[in-house]
């Protein structure tokens, strides 16, 4: 077999687990797969699909803050904190890397970005290479200057929802970010709402629901069957809503 070179292999439970069965996260269908069976990684990019609550987002960050990344977005070296949240799953799990693969990782999680940009602003960034002030501009435009300034070369990318702050075309332009970033022989860990992610070609695809974790293709997500739905005849999902 040959070797894999890829930041993350496998995720894998530790033994035994600290956490208790029926203590949250482990009321997480995902959550409880993971600690029962461990999780491949695929090289390249791979989507966490499922509702709000699902474990998706749980299962990036864990895996983002044992790779050594801070919990609040950004890099290993990233240690700016207001309020901790993260679930302590990362304890249960350790990361099995690929020989001789790299250390660099970022985590883009979009709901504490805005923390990163004034710890950026406080330590200041490489002279040769500044960073824009992301703090100046739109929500969505210093997302694409995070892309632009910190998705630049090999290593284990982790996002947390990036879609959020981001319009249509600005999505589609999020959509090269991780065709490049796995063209360069990173590796990418996302957990997404959005269809227009989710199809990117090649992409490895997991939907996260009460079974658990379950590989699947984009034609055949709930989301993408929703989504379709809706934008044939809106009317009838409102009238549903508004009646």
């Amino acid at each position: 077999m040959a070797l894999s070179h890829q930041p993350v292999v496998r995720v894998v439970p530790e033994r035994p687990t600290a956490l208790p069965v029926g203590v949250w996260p482990r009321t997480i269908p995902a959550v409880e797969q993971v600690l029962r069976d461990g999780l491949d990684l695929a090289p390249g990019v791979t989507f966490l699909v499922g509702e709000n609550g699902s474990g998706k987002s749980t299962l990036v960050e864990a895996v983002a803050v044992a790779y050594g990344l801070s919990p609040e977005g950004g890099t290993a070296s990233g240690e700016h904190t207001t309020r901790a949240s993260e679930s302590p799953l990362h304890r249960d799990i350790r990361l099995q890397r690929g020989v001789g693969a790299g250390r660099w990782g970022f985590f883009l999680r979009a709901e504490t970005m805005h923390g990163w940009y004034t710890f950026i602003e406080r330590v200041g960034s490489n002279p040769r290479f500044p960073d824009p002030r992301f703090h100046e501009m739109s929500h969505g435009e210093s997302f694409l200057a995070v892309l632009e300034a910190r998705f630049d070369r090999p290593g284990f990318y982790c996002l947390d929802e990036p879609e959020a702050a981001l319009s249509f075309a600005s999505t589609l332009t999020l959509v090269r970010a991780l065709a490049d970033v796995a063209g360069r022989g990173g590796q990418v860990l996302c957990a997404t709402h959005s269809p227009v992610l989710a199809a990117l070609p090649g992409a490895t695809i997991l939907e996260v629901g009460p079974w658990g974790l379950r590989r699947t293709v984009w034609e055949d997500l709930q989301l993408v069957a929703h989504w379709r739905s809706y934008l044939d005849s809106p009317a009838r999902y409102l009238r549903h809503l508004l009646d």
